[in-house]
């Protein structure tokens, strides 16, 4: 008698590892050491950071949030003895290759903020990265708001 329901639990559990195992076989973009900065109340700009690695190459492309009017990723760079600050129209994900998004680099930066964010906040950041192939992914990730002194090691 146990033969016949040791196939339909076999089958079960076999079901049930591959939708598990599904979403990690879809995900080609990951995300780790997120932060932003916490902000004064009047403040209304702010930078995000993390690195970002993909299995394929990739490029990210843009970003979204709740928390502010908009988000762009900008470019930080040095022109002589001037820090200079401007929009990118995307950033490379070479495959397997980690790349951060840092100060005095490549960096998000959210205008219009429509709040403080304060230590022990979590922001949503949506990333929208594409393939080289040309295959959309949106990446959303929880983004802790570390205190206005913190810095990165």
């Amino acid at each position: 008698m146990s033969k016949p329901l040791y196939t339909p639990i076999r089958n079960l559990v076999l079901a049930l590892a591959g939708l598990c195992a599904a979403p990690l076989a879809l995900a080609q973009v990951s995300v780790g050491a997120p932060w932003i900065r916490a902000t004064v109340p009047a403040q209304k700009t702010a930078g995000a950071f993390m690195q970002i690695k993909s299995v394929k190459a990739a490029r990210l492309v843009g970003v979204s949030t709740p928390v502010a009017g908009r988000a762009e990723l900008h470019q930080m760079s040095m022109d002589g003895q001037t820090m200079r600050m401007h929009a990118v129209d995307g950033v490379d994900l070479p495959a397997n290759q980690p790349v951060d998004l840092a100060a005095g680099g490549y960096h998000i930066m959210l205008f219009d903020l429509q709040r403080q964010l304060k230590d022990g906040d979590q922001v949503p950041l949506t990333l929208r990265v594409v393939d080289a192939g040309g295959k959309p992914e949106n990446v959303t990730v929880q983004v802790p708001v570390k205190p206005i002194g913190y810095v990165a090691r």
